[in-house]
C-alpha cells in the first residue's frame, strides 16, 4: 500500500476513495480499523471512522489506531480528509487530531486545504466559500451537529490546533508547484506547522499535490488528492463496475440545504415518507414499519427526516439535540437492516451521521469503488447483493436520487 487515508465519516472517505480511484490507484474503502492485512494489490487504503462529532480524545485514539494499521501496510503517506465546508466547532476534532498525527509521523509543513472546487468549495485569503458564498452565510451556520460560523480557515484552525497557523495565498498557488513547494518551506522557516493553502480551481489542487510529494501528511478534503496519484507514478483509467438489479430504497437524514432541495424535487416525482423525530422516539414509528413502506412502495420510494433549521431547533428544544441525533441515527441504521433482510438491492443514504449509521448497522468492514454519480459521489458496492450510494448533505445534483438510483442498477 503507497497512500494511507484516514475520513472523519462514511460519506467524506467514499468522496476521497472516489478521487483517488478515478486518478488511477487500486483503492479499497474499509469501515473502520481492519482486523486482518490488506490484499497486496491496494495501492490506496482509505479507513473510514465515524469520529467528526465524538468527543477528541476518542477521535484521536480512533485516528492514531487507524494510523498504526495504515503504517504496518507499507503506507510512505497519511492523508487525514475531512468535509470540503470544514465540519467542526472551535471545539471540534479536526486541529486535534491532525496535531496527533503530526506529532506521531514527525510531520511539518501540513497542508490544510478543504477546497473542493467540483462541489463549489474554494479557499481564498485562507476563506472558505461554497460557490460564490461564505462558509458561514451558505446554510452551513443552521449544521444541527457541527453548525459553521466562521469562514476563516486559519482563525478555525488555531482555535483547535496547538501549532501555528500559516498561509499560502492564491498568487503562489497560481504559480505552480515550485512556487508552493518554497512557500511551505517559508512558512515552515517562521515557526508554522499547520498551513493554509488557497485554492480555487482543480490546476490549483493538482500544483498542490505535487508539491506535497513526500510530505508524511496532508490535510484537506478529498480535492487535494487530485495530485497525489500522478506522485506515485499512477494515470487516471476508468473505474469497473458491474451494476445490480432490484429494489432501490432512499434513507435521508440530512438537513443541509442542498439535500432539502433534492428532497422536494424527489417529492414532486415519487413517493416520500416523513420520519417525525417525536414518533420515533416515542415508538410509534418502527424500523420495521418504514422498512416494509419502503419494499412494498412502486417507484423510487424516499424516508426521511431532514428538516428546515426552524423545525430542527423545535426538536432539539423538546427533546435534546444529542437524543434526537442518536435516535435518528439509530432508526435509520435499523431501518437500513430491514431493507436488506427483506431483499433490497440498493440502498441511497443522504447525510454523513446517517449514512455512518447505515454502515455501522449493515456491518460493512470494506466498499469496492465504482463509477462517480455526482462530484464526491461515487457508487459502492457492499456485497454481491447490495450496492449502495453514501452521500454528503452538501453534495449532489437536484435530480441526484434518479441518477443514484440509475448508476447503482446500470453503471
Amino acid at each position: 500500500m503507497l497512500l494511507g487515508c484516514i475520513g472523519d465519516d462514511f460519506t467524506g472517505s467514499s468522496d476521497l476513495a472516489n478521487t483517488l480511484a478515478k486518478a488511477g490507484m487500486r483503492t479499497v474503502q474499509y469501515s473502520g480499523v481492519p482486523a486482518g492485512a490488506a490484499a497486496e494489490d491496494v495501492q490506496a487504503g482509505v479507513i473510514a471512522l465515524k469520529s467528526r462529532s465524538i468527543a477528541p480524545q476518542d477521535a484521536i485514539k480512533q485516528s492514531l489506531d487507524a494510523l498504526k494499521w495504515l503504517q504496518a501496510q507499507g503506507c510512505t503517506q497519511i492523508f487525514f480528509k475531512y468535509c470540503s465546508t470544514f465540519d467542526s466547532t472551535q471545539e471540534g476534532n479536526i486541529g486535534p487530531v491532525a496535531d496527533a498525527l503530526a506529532e506521531a509521523l514527525d510531520a511539518h509543513k501540513v497542508i490544510v486545504c478543504p477546497a473542493f472546487p467540483g462541489a463549489g468549495r474554494s479557499v481564498y485569503q485562507g476563506y472558505l466559500f461554497v460557490n460564490d458564498t461564505l462558509l458561514n452565510e451558505s446554510g452551513m451556520q443552521n449544521h444541527p451537529l457541527t453548525p459553521m460560523t466562521d469562514a476563516n480557515l486559519r482563525r478555525l484552525m488555531a482555535a483547535q490546533s496547538v501549532h501555528s497557523v500559516g498561509h499560502v495565498a492564491a498568487d503562489v498557488v497560481f504559480a505552480g508547484t515550485e512556487a508552493i513547494t518554497d512557500a511551505l518551506e517559508r512558512q515552515h522557516a517562521v515557526g508554522n506547522r499547520m498551513i493554509v493553502l488557497d485554492a480555487l480551481r482543480d490546476e490549483d489542487l493538482m500544483q498542490i499535490g505535487a508539491a506535497a510529494k513526500g510530505l508524511p501528511l496532508i490535510t484537506g478534503g478529498s480535492g487535494v488528492a487530485l495530485g497525489l496519484p500522478a506522485n506515485f507514478g499512477l494515470s487516471p483509467a476508468p473505474v469497473p463496475w458491474q451494476g445490480q438489479k432490484g429494489k432501490a430504497a432512499i434513507l435521508s437524514g440530512s438537513c443541509s440545504t442542498a439535500t432539502r432541495g433534492q428532497i422536494a424535487h424527489h417529492i414532486a416525482h415519487h413517493p416520500a415518507l416523513k420520519i417525525n423525530p417525536a414518533d420515533v422516539i416515542g415508538g410509534t414509528q418502527t424500523p420495521e414499519s418504514v422498512a416494509q413502506w419502503l419494499i412494498e412502495t412502486d417507484g423510487l420510494p424516499l424516508a426521511y427526516s431532514s428538516a428546515d433549521p426552524a423545525e430542527v431547533a423545535a426538536i432539539q428544544k423538546q427533546f435534546g439535540g444529542a437524543k434526537a441525533a442518536q435516535a435518528l441515527e439509530t432508526f435509520f441504521g435499523a431501518t437500513a437492516v430491514c431493507l436488506r433482510d427483506l431483499g433490497v438491492a440498493r440502498i441511497l443514504t443522504a447525510g454523513g451521521e446517517t449514512s455512518g449509521a447505515v454502515v455501522e448497522a449493515l456491518d460493512i468492514r470494506m466498499l469496492e469503488i465504482g463509477p462517480e454519480i455526482d462530484p464526491g459521489v461515487p457508487a459502492l458496492r457492499a456485497s454481491n447483493a447490495l450496492v449502495i450510494a453514501l452521500k454528503s448533505g452538501n453534495f449532489g445534483s437536484v435530480d441526484y436520487f434518479e441518477k443514484a438510483a440509475s448508476m447503482l442498477e446500470n453503471g
